[in-house]
């Protein structure tokens, strides 16, 4: 495997400090949470500065797309056409800054115990289809990130991804609370498009999103999965404000891909 490294920022950090202290602590992009401070229309009217940010720290661009208050796989039309057009004008603020490919929650927030994931599955795959091929249009990748206990899981992302034609993102904090172990998310990979990883490190089936090394996930079983020219990307999913903690996750990441190049 030969990935690329970076993290995905977090509420609370300066979205221009992060963009330099990635570059400085040698990650290959950051990883753009498009929400609070940049979401996306926040981010277009500083496009100068976080496209000479990005440019002075000599990164490349990747995106987490919105999800919250978005709804693609929402029965009610009028929230899935919103939603929609919601996460295609994120994509055109990532664009601008030629991002090269987004983190999209397939999910929906309407009411459990009146729909299933049935009536609600043909949805999800048309919006997942037209956001994907919108990202095509623009040489953008939408990757389908699998959120646990929802009316989508884990099991169903591959074959969400397979029939809209795009990729998935596989987080792998989330594929724990939905029962997965090292050797399952590693049979995800070699049966799914994963294009991108979120590393959320964890020490027992909860979003804890640790500092990489610090929990119980077996990455190196993981990381066997992959081929050997797999050139995808891997982001640091961290619940930290301290680069500190990023660093030395990045340092005991970069031995384990070593390992494997």
């Amino acid at each position: 495997m030969d990935p690329r490294v970076g993290f995905v920022t977090q509420l609370g950090m300066d979205p221009l400090t992060a963009i330099e202290r990635a570059g400085a602590l040698g990650f290959d992009y950051v990883e753009l949470m498009l929400d609070g401070e940049t979401a996306p229309h926040r981010v277009a009217d500083r496009h100068d500065e976080f496209a000479d940010a990005v440019a002075d720290a000599d990164l490349d661009v990747l995106v987490h797309l919105p999800f919250g208050g978005v709804d693609i796989a929402s029965p009610f039309d009028g929230v899935r056409e919103g939603s929609c057009r919601a996460i295609e004008d994120a994509i055109d603020v990532a664009s601008a800054l030629d991002a090269e490919k987004g983190v999209l929650h397939a999910q929906t927030n309407v009411w459990g115990p009146a729909w299933d994931a049935e009536e609600l599955r043909p949805h999800l795959v048309e919006s997942v289809a037209h956001l994907a091929e919108y990202g095509r249009e623009r040489d953008f990748e939408v990757c389908v990130e699998n959120i646990p206990r929802g009316h989508f899981t884990t099991t169903d992302v591959p074959d969400v991804v397979s029939e809209a034609e795009t990729s998935m993102t596989l987080d792998t904090g989330h594929a724990r609370i939905d029962g997965y172990d090292a050797d399952g998310m590693a049979n995800l990979v070699r049966d799914a498009p994963v294009s991108h990883v979120h590393l959320n490190d964890t020490r027992r089936a909860r979003d804890e999103h640790l500092a990489f090394g610090s929990g119980t996930i077996d990455f190196a079983t993981l990381f066997d999965a992959f081929a050997d020219d797999w050139a995808g990307t891997l982001s640091l999913e961290v619940f930290t404000l301290d680069y500190d903690y990023l660093d030395v996750s990045k340092e005991r990441l970069d031995a384990m891909v070593d390992e494997r190049r």
